[in-house]
């Protein structure tokens, strides 16, 4: 069976404290066999996923890095790489890297999404729960891979090859799930200052020990990160409604009014726990060193939650770029010292964007918020007194407002679901009047209906030129999306108020969230730089071709690249 696996180091758990606050030394680069060597298949695939990590920001500070993400600058980077799809949100996005589906194949079309005709009284569905669990819930969900309807890389390894293990490792389980799959030999992420896996399954020592070293480290707490002299620049206050961003240092303080483990999470530490978890892995389960190639997945999630809340541009984001570098650094030269001839493949799940009143700021004035009023349950309950449809209709979502209506959304913008308990003459009126809605309102770019999505042929070609209906259609599942979708203006974002830990987000039919790079790294490997328009769904196909393994015709939606860069043919 093929390994997907997440990587920690085993020597930074002894001192995790000091391990998660400064980073260890690199290790000096091993050198690299002839230019000309023709290479056997690596032994293990290292497949990395830096949460909301546009192309922007990936341009934006590539001439500053020195550690790990220097390394990977001297493979194949593809600087223009795309999620190609409307729905730029993490589980569709992990769920294109490892599987090479659009999300219109995978069936995960977001985060969450709305499904009326479930028993439950919450009628929301969050992309890796079994909501057939009574305990399960969106907040606390029953971790699950139920809803991916494609196999995983990790999965079709083990198929050919049933010595092969699949890990995988973050900080969010629906980064671990949607690049591991059905089948994963190992799986670990972040809850509530700890590291914990599937309902039963038992937890290594390597986990417990990084857990009692993350468990001190939050009694403790941890002084403020260092800043780049390179960052001084974007030292400056900004101002988010009631939050002020932009001169964060990640102090970490055990009585602050964010709960430590909050506060872990939303900072550099967290990224450094994962790479500690996977590096210890690595050791523990003897990776790469088997008679199967291994495929480890990581996932690192810091990215995103600085992005979140602090937004793209401030300090935060200036010190969480500096950060990653240095541990993927330190996480590479622990794969050098293991011995291991492995592969790296870096990319993202979906890009980002600043939060709207800084971008003001800096000369960008349609930036702004969504309006509250494009929510699905403001709508409806207008056209609903619109049509004199007075009918008892169950809430969107169990809470004090227990009302019914007759239009379900998960934010401003997107999906949106029209109750099945409608006549199909009733429902019928309530899309003509929602899309009318939507199309007036001045934040809203474009409308369709799910019918129109249905009818639109699957997209080809390169994903720059895609119109947003095509964009829409690869994220489209029938029997999951919305009866009505909406894409939101360009630098509108999804969010109407700013608060603290969220000051914005993506998710955006826009390039700016679609955009990511895509870089694959070997030893003896000659770099290169290709400005094509690649697509996140190339990877999986790419990977399956460098370690030699067989998927039937069809099972991807990308194409293998050549990523050798010499004359060794990886689309052999």
């Amino acid at each position: 069976m093929a390994r997907s696996i997440a990587i920690s180091h085993k020597s930074c758990l002894a001192a995790l404290a000091l391990c998660l606050v400064a980073a260890p030394a690199m290790a000096k680069e091993a050198p690299a066999p002839a230019a000309d060597a023709q290479l056997p298949a690596p032994k293990l695939i290292v497949a990395i996923s830096v949460d909301q990590f546009s192309a922007d920001l990936f341009a934006e500070y590539r001439e500053h890095y020195t550690g790990g993400l220097a390394r990977l600058l001297k493979g194949a980077v593809f600087a223009a790489g795309f999620q190609s799809h409307a729905a730029t949100e993490t589980c569709p996005g992990h769920s294109t890297l490892m599987t090479g589906a659009h999300p219109a194949r995978t069936g995960i079309i977001a985060n969450t999404w709305v499904d009326l005709s479930t028993p439950r009284a919450e009628k929301k569905v969050y992309c890796v729960e079994d909501e057939s669990k009574p305990e399960s819930s969106t907040s606390k969900p029953y971790v699950s891979a139920v809803h991916l309807k494609v196999p995983t890389l990790g999965e079709w390894a083990k198929k050919q090859w049933p010595a092969s293990r699949n890990v995988a490792v973050s900080t969010k389980d629906r980064a671990v799930v949607m690049m591991g799959g059905h089948q994963i030999d190992a799986a670990f992420w972040y809850d509530r200052g700890a590291y914990t896996s599937f309902v039963g399954a038992p937890l290594p020592p390597e986990v417990l020990k990084l857990n009692d070293g993350l468990k001190a480290l939050l009694a403790k707490g941890a002084p403020a990160m260092a800043v780049p002299a390179w960052c001084a620049a974007s030292d400056r206050a900004v101002q988010a409604g009631s939050v002020t961003v932009g001169t964060g240092r990640f102090v970490l303080d055990p009585k602050g009014k964010v709960k430590p483990a909050d506060q872990l999470r939303i900072s550099p530490r967290a990224d450094a726990a994962t790479l500690d978890l996977a590096a210890s892995l690595l050791t523990s389960m003897k990776l790469g060193k088997g008679t199967a190639p291994d495929i480890l997945s990581v996932s690192l999630s810091a990215n995103d939650y600085v992005g979140h809340a602090y937004g793209t541009e401030g300090l935060e984001m200036c010190i969480q770029q500096h950060e990653l570098d240095q541990k993927l650094g330190a996480f590479f030269a622990k794969l050098d010292a293991s011995g291991v001839d492995y592969a790296v493949m870096l990319s993202a799940d979906h890009g980002g964007i600043d939060l709207p009143e800084r971008l003001r700021e800096q000369g960008v004035p349609e930036a702004g918020r969504g309006d509250a009023a494009l929510s699905g349950e403001t709508l409806g309950r207008a056209i609903a007194a619109e049509l004199g449809i007075t009918k008892p209709l169950p809430a969107c979502n169990p809470g004090p407002d227990v009302a019914g209506n007759i239009v379900c959304s998960d934010g401003v913008g997107g999906d949106y679901w029209i109750s099945p308990q409608l006549t199909p003459e009733e429902r019928a009126k309530v899309s003509e009047k929602l899309v009318a809605r939507l199309k007036a309102h001045p934040q809203v770019e474009a409308v369709f209906t799910a019918d129109e999505i249905a009818a639109t042929p699957y997209p080809h070609g390169h994903p720059q030129d895609w119109s947003l209906i095509q964009r829409a259609r690869a994220s489209f599942d029938p029997t999951r999306s919305g009866q009505v979708y909406a894409a939101l203006r360009r630098a509108i974002i999804a969010m109407p108020k700013a608060g603290p830990g969220y000051v914005t987000t993506h998710g955006s039919i826009w390039d700016y969230d679609r955009r990511v790079p895509m870089i694959f790294w070997r030893r003896g490997v000659k770099g290169m730089e290709q400005p094509q328009p690649v697509e996140t769904v190339d990877i999986a196909p790419t990977l399956a071709a460098m370690i030699g393994l067989k998927v039937p015709e069809g099972a991807f939606d990308g194409r293998c690249l050549d990523v050798d860069g010499g004359p060794a043919d990886t689309c052999r």
